[in-house]
């Protein structure tokens, strides 16, 4: 995996003189199954979407932690699943390329639903990968501990050790903070030594354009059908500086963001828009929040809704959409 550019103050050694760790962590998982929100827990920061739906993530997305004596770099890949779609087919892909070049792979497992099927799959997914001669360690998370009982967590962890040779097996709670510097810990253990990859402050290596069009897709994905996660693409046109409005006279600068949602039929077009164009406002006034937090301006947020038909199916019409 490529590094980031570093700087002339680049750290070689931690705060007591010992060796600087630093290097990659590969988030994998069921879809849904806490990726995203663990990631951003471990960051401190919003660096990936989040969303109720599964499959909610499309791109892998980089989250970068800054300690005194490391530096580790958190992909947090689309769920592993058994594709039905070209899609599905080469997020899968993607997902594997991800796990040949990182140095610790983190497996979670959802504390509140029983081993299954889809977490047999990715066990054997990287149990294969060890048998072509990968030694990449694998942390086994059982994620939302807070969400059940001591009594089931411990069964679930019993399970969860059960499914393969991991590493380490923790339970972790994203959303209370429940050992995530432990495990934060036990990853970085895993790291070799190694100066920082990215400079001090730097939270995530996506290009803008990338993150805006998260953060639609999250804000479209609220509280809608189960049909429409997987049929809704989001492309950002352009963001350009409104004329006149570059801050030099006192006034706040202003963004021109427009960007594109693509759906598969007419009637998840009309789940976007909502009546009367309703959900398609709220949608982008809460884009709009996140947005201009991303890029520190004012922005005038243009949304527009428009049908491909069978998207996921199409390899034209796929590689159209950035997949």
């Amino acid at each position: 995996m490529t590094s980031g550019p570093t700087g002339p103050d680049t750290p070689t050694s931690g705060p007591a003189g010992g060796a600087f760790r630093s290097g990659f962590a590969c988030i994998v998982g069921r879809p849904n199954a806490g990726k995203s929100t663990l990631t951003n827990a471990i960051v401190g920061q919003k660096v990936a979407i989040t969303s109720g739906r599964p499959q909610t993530t499309r791109h892998v997305i980089r989250g970068i932690v800054h300690r005194p004596d490391a530096q580790i770099v958190l992909v947090d890949t689309p769920g592993l699943h058994r594709p039905r779609t070209l899609l599905g087919e080469r997020l899968n892909d993607l997902v594997r390329d991800t796990l040949t070049e990182v140095d610790v792979v983190v497996f979670c497992l959802p504390s509140d639903q029983r081993v299954g099927p889809g977490d047999r799959f990715i066990a054997q997914q990287l149990t294969a990968l060890g048998g072509a001669g990968r030694a990449t360690p694998v942390v086994a998370v059982a994620t939302k501990a807070d969400t059940v009982s001591k009594g089931r967590l411990a069964e679930h962890l019993l399970a969860v050790a059960e499914l393969g040779d991991w590493a380490d097996v923790v339970p972790v709670s994203a959303v209370d903070g429940y050992q995530v510097d432990t495990l934060l810990d036990i990853l970085i253990g895993h790291l070799p030594p190694g100066p920082a990859l990215y400079p001090d402050g730097e939270l995530t290596d996506e290009p803008e354009a990338v993150m805006v069009a998260e953060l639609v897709r999250e804000a479209a994905l609220e509280g809608v059908r189960d049909e429409l996660p997987h049929s809704l693409a989001v492309v950002v046109d352009e963001i350009l500086p409104r004329e006149g409005r570059d801050g030099s006279d006192g006034r706040p600068p202003m963004l021109d963001v427009r960007v594109q949602l693509f759906v598969e039929r007419d009637s998840q077009k009309a789940i976007i828009i909502g009546k009367g164009g309703s959900r398609l406002r709220d949608v982008g006034t809460t884009a709009r929040r996140g947005i201009e937090a991303l890029l520190g301006a004012k922005v005038y947020l243009d949304l527009h809704v428009k049908v491909a038909k069978d998207w996921q199916r199409d390899p034209k019409q796929l590689r159209r959409l950035g997949f």
